[in-house]
């Protein structure tokens, strides 16, 4: 069917989810249980476990931007006050995360002056506990072998248990034991309650710490092993459709209560190694599906932009569309030169808290509101880094190195010379690396937390999306952070770090299509329904009208069971 051809019953749906991270998942999960007839449509590549980009040629086709051909895994959005990057692909966020599970503390829900949360902690508390008994996750094991060799976890909570602060091992959505009550071992091959739609074997988490490159091994608990595979279960009486790289583009009410069309463009040109059953069964390039309810799991940029796009085919949306947005209180900052006591003396070995050991994510401090400067609440996190990153960092103290082994050159020399020659070079190859310190004394650090939701998305003139944001009004929370890290720096005997830049950039954008009682203050209500739009529904980060606090990926599915259950509970 085209879009300007007759829709057939293939085409006619109860639901269309539009997008699979944690909210479309979550929410294609529970309609699909129930019995409805259910329609994924995601606009990126599936991607199975061995098939994340490692290599400088892969990556480079590893980024999103059909135009060019490329239909990668990373979005990147440069806007003028802050960068944000997106995931595309079968999962959404999910595939790039860093599997923290961690609930937004219930004092939050309050809200502040410029903020107001239409619900509850305990009224989310049971949808966190639907989420967590599908996701099963599982804690670092850093007191195990051979786990326990990441530095930075004992590190980072010395450091907190220090200055007093409150310092936890989060749930990590990451398979380190094969199965509940079996021991964690790495590589042990993993069955999931439902084979996995990608048909490939799945082991425990090897600790290479790629959890944000994507996991090659699947020991991530990504929403495609889980809540999409779970959907699209044979033995449902209506297993999921999904379509792959299908980019929604138009969203129309038909007439007298009909329900939805959705107009999506196929990027056929991408499909090469897609399998048959995570395809729309057209070649065709324009298409048309319909049914009674769309939700939309889109993210903050997607779903925004989607709503900005087709404003003129929706009257009714709110005067708050594009609003409310913020970055989460993200921040990126570095502990460098980590040395062993305190207070830091160059005298003092190096710490090595080796960052390309364990998961992404293992640690999490949590400074609660009385204890901030700002009197908004905010959590630092260590952060692991791939092992190639590790190489670069060393290329910083490679002439320091060269310089130190100028003696071992000039004693081969004069051995060549005088005729004394000793065949074995090892000890000076060794000695070419220096201490390391440079890659392995080191650690990323992440913050985030409690800003000021006061960005605005918007489309520009050409009709291309912009975002209206500046940090100004959240600079006491970054300075609170960015205090608070330098503390547990110089606890682990370090030196602190900001990356140098203008921009922030953010892996947690929220905000957008937030949540109210009524559509002069947000998008949706508080069951994710968009006011004055019958059927047509919003689950992923945008509903959020100010930050989450945490890592928000637990809250977002959270709501997401949320509101399928209300959609179950309403009817087709």
């Amino acid at each position: 069917m085209t879009a300007a051809g007759t829709v057939g019953p293939e085409d006619t749906f109860d639901a269309i989810v539009v997008g699979s991270g944690f909210g479309g998942a979550v929410t294609a999960y529970r309609l699909a249980t129930a019995g409805w007839r259910v329609l994924v449509l995601e606009r990126g590549r599936p991607w199975p476990p061995g098939s994340f980009p490692r290599t400088p040629r892969r990556l480079q086709q590893a980024f999103w931007d059909p135009p060019s051909g490329r239909h990668g895994l990373f979005d990147i959005w440069a806007f003028s006050g802050m960068n944000v990057v997106t995931a595309s692909g079968l999962g959404g966020g999910s595939l790039i995360y860093s599997n923290v599970m961690l609930r937004k503390p219930a004092a939050t829900f309050a809200g502040t002056d410029t903020e107001h949360w239409p619900l509850t902690r305990a009224e989310l508390n049971r949808h966190y506990d639907n989420v967590r008994d599908v996701q099963r996750p599982q804690v670092y094991p850093a007191d195990v072998a051979p786990y326990d060799e990441a530095g930075r976890v004992a590190a980072l909570e010395e450091a907190a248990g220090r200055l007093g602060h409150a310092v936890c091992r989060p749930p990590l959505a990451v398979l380190f034991a094969a199965a509940p009550g079996e021991a964690p071992v790495p590589r042990a091959p993993v069955d999931g309650p439902v084979a996995s739609l990608h048909g490939l074997p799945r082991t425990t988490c090897r600790l290479c710490a790629e959890c944000n490159l994507g996991c090659n091994d699947g020991a991530k608990q990504t929403v495609d092993h889980t809540y999409l595979s779970l959907a699209a279960d044979p033995s449902l009486p209506a297993p999921a459709q999904i379509r792959t790289l299908c980019e929604v583009r138009t969203l129309a009410a038909l007439g007298d209560g009909d329900g939805w069309a959705v107009g999506y463009r196929q990027h056929t040109e991408g499909l090469g190694g897609v399998a048959v059953g995570l395809r729309d069964p057209s070649g065709e390039t324009e298409r048309t599906v319909r049914a009674a309810h769309v939700v939309l799991s889109a993210g903050t940029v997607g779903t925004t932009r989607l709503l900005l796009r087709n404003r003129a085919a929706l009257p009714k949306l709110s005067p708050a569309l594009g609003r409310r947005v913020s970055g989460n209180g993200d921040l990126l900052m570095f502990a460098r030169d980590t040395r062993a006591g305190e207070p830091r003396d160059k005298d003092r070995p190096w710490r090595y808290l080796d960052p390309s050991f364990g998961p992404a994510i293992s640690t999490s401090v949590h400074v609660p509101a009385a204890r901030s400067s700002s009197g908004r609440e905010y959590y630092v996190q260590d952060s692991g880094a791939p092992g190639f990153t590790e190489w670069m960092w060393q290329g910083v103290e490679l002439p320091h190195d060269l310089w130190a082994e100028r003696g071992v050159a000039w004693r081969r020399l004069k051995d060549r010379l005088t005729g004394h020659r000793d065949p074995n070079v090892s000890a000076e190859l060794a000695g070419l690396f220096g201490s390391a310190h440079a890659s392995a004394a080191m650690m990323p650090m992440l913050g985030m937390g409690q800003d000021v939701a006061d960005g605005r998305l918007h489309l520009d003139d050409d009709g291309r999306l912009d975002l209206d944001w500046s940090p100004k009004a959240s600079q006491p929370h970054y300075e609170a952070l960015r205090t608070t890290a330098a503390e547990l720096t110089r606890a682990m005997g370090g030196e602190f770090s900001v990356p140098p830049s203008a921009h922030l950039t953010t892996v947690h954008p929220v905000g957008g299509c937030a949540m109210a009682e009524d559509a002069a203050g947000g998008v949706v209500d508080p069951w994710g329904r968009v006011h004055g739009h019958p059927g047509l529904h919003v689950a992923d980060g945008s509903v959020m009208p100010g930050p989450v606090g945490p890592n928000p990926s637990f809250t977002i599915a959270a709501l997401a069971d949320r509101f399928a259950e209300q959609m179950i509970e309403d009817g087709r």
